[in-house]
């Protein structure tokens, strides 16, 4: 049974001049593993050709030594995939690769296209075939029927007719070009290790390499890198940055900066402002691991009562696991789960989580801790009630099942069977983000989306004049 939270988008990371670039690069998706666990690929270019590797799974499981030795070349891409758009299958996985009229081109794609079947159907209808059903082959096939004749005009082309999110990352036998959305919604950044200048979805990527962060990619930005070296521009109409907050709350890793803020120190300002918000008297503040560790930290520091490591996380489940035949209650939560029982015995335990998605696991967390001696348990959510699904690179669930979109908070806290409950105000997170004035997209919280919806009007051939 999963864990009930919404699932990571994907990480793209892309090398430039480095005699190791696919190494480089295979490591850098060991450090963006929990964007993606379903599979991976490398690209290499060696000024000639571009080569490809891919599989599903976890980076280490695919990429063996002579694997790595099929990469060779100064530049490299890399892709840890999560399906938020196509089945999880090989033929999925990123990046893509493919020849077309100007040679060779590799694409890499954190993020998706809400106008992408729209798009597919009209090209489909002129004869364009597919051989994925990811989002991402829309673009190359946008940019495989361009007019234009270099490979960066081609992508302006392309990602002008696509509505979505997307931080992209694109290859060919000379160049490497980033690009980020006009609205910001995932994160990209730019950073520099010598005379090589990496590209990636987090700074912890350049942390395991030992890179220099430069610069977080602005929105709406190109980077075409060279042997002429770094060119930016701006060839999309300006908009209000819209990034997404849940970047801070859950899926980067706490010691990157995103958005221009560490995020760790976001997330205690989470926990922080949770303990004014929703103060309560307890013994013991505790976790849910991990992306609970921060935001405990600023609850107990902001209220005094003291942070206990109480529930231990195992890491080393992997993808599949053979459940026993005898039935086990509360089975997938405590194969990831085990409570501490001696610091929950007779205490008061206030326990914080990032968010509540259908409620189903906090009410077993809850169940778990109450079983293991706690006289009271108090739920903290280091972020407001989600009550609208994402449609811009995370796989969440429809609104029906989000528990926040037809109950109210005392009906929720009566499912989970906490003492109490208590959210972080959207007014009170915003308040605890250090880049705030900058923009940011809250719609899994107000429905508020900053992408309207393309009317689908599937008789009308509008690409083609």
């Amino acid at each position: 049974m999963p864990f009930d939270k919404f699932q990571e988008e994907c990480g793209v990371i892309g090398i430039f001049n480095h005699p190791e670039a696919s190494n480089l690069a295979y490591l850098g998706l060991h450090a963006l593993q929990h964007r993606g666990q379903e599979g991976a690929g490398i690209v290499s270019s060696d000024g000639r050709k571009l080569n490809i590797e891919r599989g599903m799974g976890l980076v280490s499981e695919i990429f063996t030594r002579s694997r790595l030795k099929r990469l060779p070349g100064k530049t490299a891409m890399g892709h840890n995939r999560y399906s938020t758009a196509g089945g999880s299958h090989l033929k999925n996985v990123q990046p893509l690769l493919v020849n077309y009229s100007l040679g060779q081109m590799s694409v890499a794609h954190n993020g998706n296209l809400i106008n992408a079947q729209y798009i597919k159907d009209q090209l489909e209808a002129y004869g364009s075939i597919f051989h994925t059903t990811s989002d991402t082959e829309v673009v190359i096939q946008l940019i495989a029927i361009s007019k234009y004749s270099t490979l960066a005009d081609r992508i302006v082309d392309a990602l002008s007719q696509v509505k979505g999110a997307y931080s992209m990352l694109f290859m060919n036998e000379k160049e490497l070009i980033a690009v980020r959305d006009p609205r910001g919604i995932r994160p990209l950044v730019l950073g520099k290790l010598e005379e090589t200048y990496i590209v990636a979805s987090e700074t912890c990527a350049f942390d395991l390499i030992e890179a220099e962060y430069l610069r977080e990619i602005k929105p709406g930005e190109m980077l075409i890198i060279n042997n002429e070296g770094l060119h930016s521009s701006f060839p999309f109409a300006r908009m209000e940055r819209k990034a997404c907050i849940f970047e801070h709350i859950y899926f980067a890793r706490p010691d990157s900066i995103i958005f221009g803020s560490t995020v760790n120190t976001v997330r205690k300002n989470f926990g922080r402002a949770l303990a004014r918000e929703h103060p309560v008297e307890a013994d013991v503040v505790v976790p849910v691991p991990d992306s609970g560790m921060p935001p405990s930290l600023g609850y107990s520091e902001e209220s005094g009562i003291p942070f206990e490591l109480a529930l231990i996380r195992n890491h080393y489940i992997g993808r599949t696991f053979i459940e026993p035949e005898h039935a086990i209650r509360h089975f997938g939560v405590k194969l990831k789960l085990n409570p501490v029982r001696e610091a929950l015995q007779g205490k008061r335990v206030i326990l914080v989580d990032d968010s509540i998605v259908r409620g189903t696991t906090s009410r077993k967390i809850v169940k778990m801790v109450r079983d293991a001696g706690a006289r009271e348990v108090h739920m903290r959510i280091s972020s407001p009630p989600t009550t609208h699904p994402c449609f811009y690179g995370i796989d969440t669930p429809t609104r029906k099942e989000l528990i926040a979109s037809s109950h109210e908070v005392e009906d929720i806290r009566r499912y989970i069977t906490a003492d109490s409950l208590g959210y972080l105000s959207v007014e009170q997170m915003m308040e605890a983000v250090p880049s705030r004035k900058d923009g940011y997209c809250m719609a899994c919280f107000t429905g508020s989306y900053p992408i309207r919806f393309p009317e689908i009007k599937r008789n009308q051939l509008e690409l083609f004049p």
